[in-house]
C-alpha cells in the first residue's frame, strides 16, 4: 500500500504517538507486508524470531518491538505493540466507507458491460468493458477488473484475509488494505471467494477460468490462462505460475509456489512448492506415477504376506 504523499518518520511516529531511531525528516512512502514490501515501506515485526529478516528486507522503516540496531539507510519505529500499531496506519490510510448505493457513484463501469439486478459494486471499483457482472455478486472497495471478465452470481471479492493475532481474551484481526485485482478474459463461478491483500494486491491473471466453489487467500497470485476446478482452496501469499491446471477438492498451504503449467490431481494437499512441467497426486504431496506406485504396491501387501506365512 502506498501512502497519498510522502510522510517523514517524524509524521509517523506521531501518528502512532512512538519512539523512532532514525533520521527526522526519513521519507516514507508506503507499508506492506514482509513478502511484498519495497524501500520506502514501513514492516512490522513483534517476535525475535523474525527480526533479521525484517531488518534485512527491502522494508526501510521498520516498525519493532524493541530497540535493536538500526542498520545503515533504515530507520525504526519503536512501538509496545506493532501489530496493533500496524493496524492503526491501515485505518488511517484505508478507512472503510460505508457504501450508500449497490452501485457505488465513485465506482468505474467499462463500455458494455452488463451489472445483473442485486450486485453490489463498492466504492472505487473500476471494471472494463464488456464484462457480464451476474446477479449477487459483491465486489467491495477498490477491486480492479480488466475487460471481457464474467463472474458468477453469489461471489464475493476483496473480503478480509484470514490473519489473526491470538490475544489472552481471544483473537486479534489484522486489518486488510489491499485490493482485489482481476486481468482480462477471466471466468469466475459461482460462489466464489477471493480476499484482497493485507497491503497489496490478491491477483487473478489473463484468461485463468475459475470453477464454482473456489477460495482464493490473501495476497495470492495466480498467473495468466489457469484452470482451477471446483472446491479448491488456495491459502494466502501463494504463487500459481502460468497455466497451471488444478482439480478439484485441492487444497494448500500459505506461502508456496505452483511451476508453470504444472497439474495438481484432485484432492491433492500441495504441501509444499513445486516445480513446473509435472503431474502431482497426493497428501503429502508427490509427482503423480510415483505416488500411483506407491498406492499400487500397497494393495499388493496382503498377497506379500500370504507368501510369507
Amino acid at each position: 500500500m502506498k501512502f497519498p504523499k510522502v510522510y517523514s518518520l517524524q509524521d509517523i511516529a506521531n501518528l502512532l504517538q512512538c519512539e523512532f531511531v532514525g533520521d527526522p525528516l526519513f521519507p516514507i512512502y508506503g507499508m506492506n507486508e514482509i513478502h511484498v514490501v519495497e524501500s520506502g515501506d514501513i514492516v512490522f515485526v513483534d517476535h525475535p524470531k523474525y527480526y533479521d529478516k525484517a531488518l534485512q528486507s527491502e522494508a526501510t522503516i521498520v516498525l519493532i518491538n524493541k530497540k535493536v540496531d538500526c542498520p545503515e539507510g533504515k530507520a525504526l519505529l519503536i512501538s509496545d505493540d506493532p501489530f496493533r500499531d500496524f493496524n492503526v496506519l491501515t485505518k488511517h490510510f484505508m478507512p472503510f466507507v460505508q457504501a450508500n448505493l449497490s452501485v457505488s457513484a465513485s465506482a468505474k463501469i467499462g463500455k458494455g458491460t452488463i451489472i445483473q439486478p442485486n450486485a453490489f459494486i463498492g466504492n472505487n471499483v473500476v471494471i472494463g468493458e464488456n464484462c457480464l457482472i451476474h446477479a449477487n455478486v459483491s465486489i467491495y472497495d477498490h477491486t480492479i477488473i480488466g475487460n471481457n471478465v464474467i463472474i458468477h452470481s453469489g461471489t464475493v471479492l476483496g473480503a478480509d484475509a484470514f490473519y489473526y493475532k491470538k490475544r489472552p481474551d481471544g483473537y486479534d484481526q489484522l486489518i486488510s488494505g489491499g485490493r482485489v485485482v482481476i486481468e482480462d478474459n477471466v471466468g469466475i463461478g459461482a460462489l466464489c471467494t477471493i480476499d484482497k491483500g493485507v497491503t497489496g494486491d490478491t491477483t487473478i491473471g489473463a484468461g485463468t477460468k475459475i470453477d464454482n466453489q473456489v477460495h482464493v487467500g490473501h495476497d495470492t497470485v495466480i498467473g495468466k490462462k489457469c484452470l482451477i476446478a471446483s472446491q479448491t482452496g488456495i491459502a494466502g501469499c501463494v504463487i500459481i505460475e502460468d497455466e497451471v491446471t488444478i482439480w478439484g477438492q485441492v487444497g494448500t498451504t500459505s506461502g508456496i509456489t505452483i511451476g508453470a503449467k504444472a497439474v495438481i490431481l484432485g484432492q491433492t494437499g500441495v504441501t509444499k512448492s513445486v516445480e513446473g512441467g509435472k503431474s502431482y497426486f497426493g497428501t503429502p504431496i508427490e509427482e503423480s506415477r510415483e505416488k500411483l506406485k506407491q498406492l499400487a504396491n500397497i494393495k499388493k501387501i496382503p498377497e506379500i504376506l500370504n507368501k510369507i506365512k
